[in-house]
């Protein structure tokens, strides 16, 4: 129904910014709760940062608040993920995710959201 795709990952200093984008198409973004989580190899899929349709709403791991700040534009039909003060404790695969129903976060999160983009590899050196 919709399909998503990440892009802006990279190779970036501790300490450094990027932008993650998440561009959809097949249907406009704003029948979504949409969300961002990363994973790394052997670990669960780990939550990051959700959004309600309308971007009034948003939540966030312990672990990124105040550091990252998700967004969205649904003119554009895309969602962002501005990362800044990255620590190598970061790197991972970063992924974008939609749903239908309620806006999901949390431990085991991803379990509620039904489209998944492919990810996007974050890598911060020390």
């Amino acid at each position: 129904q919709v399909q998503l795709v990440e892009s802006g990952g990279g190779l970036v200093q501790a300490g450094g910014s990027l932008r993650l984008s998440c561009a959809a198409s097949g249907r406009t973004i704003s029948n979504y709760n949409m969300g961002w989580f990363r994973q790394t190899p052997g670990k669960e899929r780990e939550f990051i940062a959700a959004i309600s349709r309308s971007g009034v709403t948003t939540y966030y791991t312990d672990s990124v608040k105040g550091r990252f700040t998700i967004s969205r534009d649904n003119a554009k039909n895309t969602m962002y993920l501005q990362m800044n003060s990255l620590l190598p404790e970061d790197t991972a695969v970063y992924y974008c995710a939609a749903t239908h129903s309620g806006i999901y976060y949390g431990v085991a999160a991803y379990r509620g959201y039904d489209y998944w983009g492919q990810g996007t590899q974050v890598t911060v050196s020390s």
